[in-house]
């Protein structure tokens, strides 16, 4: 069934045309993932597609009943709200119910009326389940206080706590704009499987490859104004999009023939001039300009750098307090190294301490003296908005060495950057946020370093961008860190992975899929070894128990207990007095402990909307489990 359709979308900003005719229907339960270029018009047709923006032509047709929830890039926050109140400020009536009973429990002298009355609407609607939602959903984005001020949160908190709240929302349509961007890889993992079993429709931006191979069915590429629809996930984007490409290249290969024979005619000097030669002129031009040059051109990054020497960066106990250490590493000049861990668990700051942005820390970074290191760091410096896309460029270079020995000037490593002649004279300010940071790694390479450090590139690059920085970097002859959530980008350019782990920085070798297989590995083991720990606890409690036995029977003349219960000739059990009274309460002692498993189980039922109530009573239930676990164990001792 149809959610929505867009018939013939056109929008432009100044002299640039961004949509021209699109037409685009969603389909209930359909995952779309958008692709396209920096700048090519991806945020502006979400806009349009969340009503958030209105087209210069066209329409947009939804479904009457159609609820739709929208998480911009940069959504906005009060810095006075609580985390749940966060989470339940947007439009819908129900979730509204929850935020209106946030903001009264947080009053100095809160309305026992009102707050009655919420409860009996939240009641109703049946809305304690959405609380109990949220609170699993900030808990596996990494948010745990839910009380703290959100004006207190970093930016990535606060964009879980965003993605949270859109997640919760009622709706038929969610559309999401780059959603796994400040997530490390266990989260965006969850994410998956979460959007997975979703059976609402999804719109979604994102430059994460395995996460639209894993969650689209359907990728919308947008290019030149129009988009192109391909059914199926990633991977059979990449396919149909080559077949398309290989049939376009036989069709140019066509017209490159028939332009060859248009070309003899013309050089043949017609001297006539009516109604057929002057068409056929006119067919001329159209296919010169068809086949010149194959095509647009794609960026090539084979730039030359700076020799390195053998020493690069030695690392010794390097530590950084409350975050990881001490860590010791002797960089080489072909090192490629992926940088993985939890939120706030200390990947910037290495590569800031590496890179001498980081004064305080502990043990010795010592850096070699050919070492010229290239930072794209997750925040661009300052780029004067006041100046022209060349002028900044040629403010770095006229010209670039590449590894052949050939010069490319400034407006030609542009136009490789996909930044076409016609925006050379464009503002910066005028950029999107996308094409200044394509910007900003255009600089960074044409300064030629030897040793790359990448701080989440993937975060603001688009995909077209990072495939292509992906091939330079297979090239690449210096070393490499980078610091990034996106597996895919990982897998293709990395061959060690350091990953911190409780304060502890790790290496793997191989690339993040063998990260995870190792890290799988190792995992096992560790359980393992702690149940093997645990059942060598158990049998030395329980031989200290039974030593404790028999010095209290030694000293009290009380019989000491059996292991295993003594048999007669005919093998019936016998028991102790002791033992024969245990057996005689134990049923009833077995049905009161289920009874009150029970109790506790429909009092978790009950108490969904007060967290610190449930976890309370999660963990009695586990304490119940275990007792009654060790009584029937019990039963069948006394009952042979």
């Amino acid at each position: 069934m149809n959610v929505m359709s867009l018939e013939n979308i056109q929008k432009s900003y100044t002299e640039r045309m961004l949509l021209d005719g699109v037409n685009l229907g969603i389909q209930e339960g359909e995952k779309i993932g958008l692709i396209g270029v920096n700048g090519a018009g991806k945020t502006t047709l979400l806009r349009i597609i969340a009503g958030k923006e209105v087209p210069d032509g066209g329409q947009v047709i939804k479904r009457g009943d159609v609820r739709v929830h929208y998480l911009p890039q940069d959504p906005e926050f009060n810095p006075e709200h609580r985390v749940l109140e966060q989470v339940f400020y947007g439009e819908d009536p129900t979730v509204r119910l929850l935020y209106d009973y946030q903001r009264e429990l947080r009053k100095e002298s809160p309305s026992d009326k009102k707050i009655i009355a919420l409860s009996e609407k939240i009641e109703e609607k049946s809305a304690w389940d959405l609380e109990k939602e949220a609170k699993g959903v900030l808990t596996r984005l990494g948010i745990y206080d839910f009380e703290r001020s959100v004006g207190t949160l970093s930016g990535g908190e606060k964009k879980r706590i965003a993605l949270a709240s859109a997640l919760i929302q009622p709706a038929e349509l969610l559309i999401l704009d780059e959603p796994t961007n400040h997530l490390d890889n266990r989260t965006i993992d969850w994410l998956e499987s979460y959007l997975k079993e979703k059976n609402e429709s999804l719109v979604m931006v994102t430059h994460d490859r395995y996460f639209l191979d894993r969650i689209a069915t359907k990728i919308v590429e947008v290019e030149d104004g129009e988009i192109a629809v391909y059914e199926g996930n990633y991977s059979k984007y990449l396919e149909d999009k080559a077949l398309r490409q290989e049939m376009a290249e036989k069709s140019l290969e066509k017209k490159k023939n028939l332009f060859r024979k248009e070309l003899d005619w013309i050089r043949a000097g017609v001297q006539g001039r009516g109604t057929k030669q002057k068409a056929r002129i006119q067919r001329f031009e159209t296919l010169e300009e068809e086949t010149r040059g194959g095509g647009k051109d794609e960026m090539d990054l084979s730039l030359q750098g700076q020799r390195l020497g053998k020493k690069v960066i030695e690392i010794k106990e390097l530590s950084a307090e409350e975050l990881f250490g001490p860590f010791s590493y002797a960089m080489t000049q072909r090192d490629r190294i992926g940088m993985i861990g939890p939120n706030g668990s200390g990947k910037t700051t290495f590569l800031n301490i590496l890179a001498g942005k980081q004064k305080e820390y502990g043990g010795e970074v010592e850096v070699g003296e050919t070492v010229k290191i290239g930072f794209y760091a997750q925040e661009t410096e300052e780029i004067p908005e006041d100046q022209r896309v060349l002028e900044y460029i040629r403010g770095v270079k006229e010209n670039i060495r590449t590894k052949d020995g050939g010069l490319v000037s400034a407006p030609r490593m542009l136009e490789r950057f996909l930044f076409p002649p016609e925006t050379h004279g464009t503002f910066i300010r005028k950029l999107s946020g996308g094409e200044r940071r394509r910007l900003y790694l255009l600089k960074i390479l044409m300064e030629g370093p030897n040793v790359l450090f990448f701080d989440e590139p993937t975060n603001d690059l688009d995909i077209k961008t990072l495939t292509v920085l992906e091939d330079y970097l297979e090239e690449f002859p210096g070393a490499l860190i980078v610091v990034s959530h996106d597996r895919y980008f990982l897998d293709r350019t990395v061959e060690t992975i350091f990953s911190i782990e409780e304060g502890e920085i790790r290496k793997y070798p191989g690339s993040y899929e063998d990260y995870k297989r190792l890290r799988g590995e190792v995992q096992r083991r560790e359980t393992i070894e702690r149940k093997e720990e645990k059942e060598k606890q158990k049998k030395e409690e329980k031989h200290k128990r039974q030593e404790q036995e028999k010095d209290s029977a030694a000293f009290t003349g009380a019989p000491v207990p059996d292991k295993e219960p003594k048999r007669d000739k005919d093998g019936n059990i016998k028991l102790s007095y002791m033992e024969m009274r245990e057996k005689a309460s134990i049923d009833d002692e077995i049905a009161a402990l289920e009874e009150k498993l029970e109790e506790v189980t429909a009092a978790i039922n009950e108490s969904a909307h007060d967290f610190e109530r449930l976890q309370e009573l999660l963990a009695q239930k586990a304490r119940l489990g275990e007792a009654l676990e060790q009584k029937m164990e019990r039963w069948f001792y006394l009952n042979g």
